[in-house]
């Protein structure tokens, strides 16, 4: 079938640790523990709020200049 002898095992582990969210995909994302989803939302938003500093930044030196 050309897969490796060890993979259905592991699916079969996967399923029982996981339930709905044994294969992700589509979107789906695994869920861990309460830490690993904080971490996630506080990356998000990290990066979040990087992005709207730099757009300020790129403002400041826009607004910044003077005329010529």
């Amino acid at each position: 079938m050309g897969i490796n002898v060890n993979m259905p095992g592991r699916g079969r582990r996967e399923l029982a640790s996981y339930n709905d969210r044994a294969f992700p995909g589509m979107g789906k994302q695994r869920l861990g523990t309460d830490l690993e989803e904080e971490n996630r939302r506080l990356k998000k938003e990290l990066a979040i709020a990087r992005e709207e500093r730099d757009i300020l930044k790129k403002a400041m030196a826009i607004f910044s200049k003077t005329p010529k």
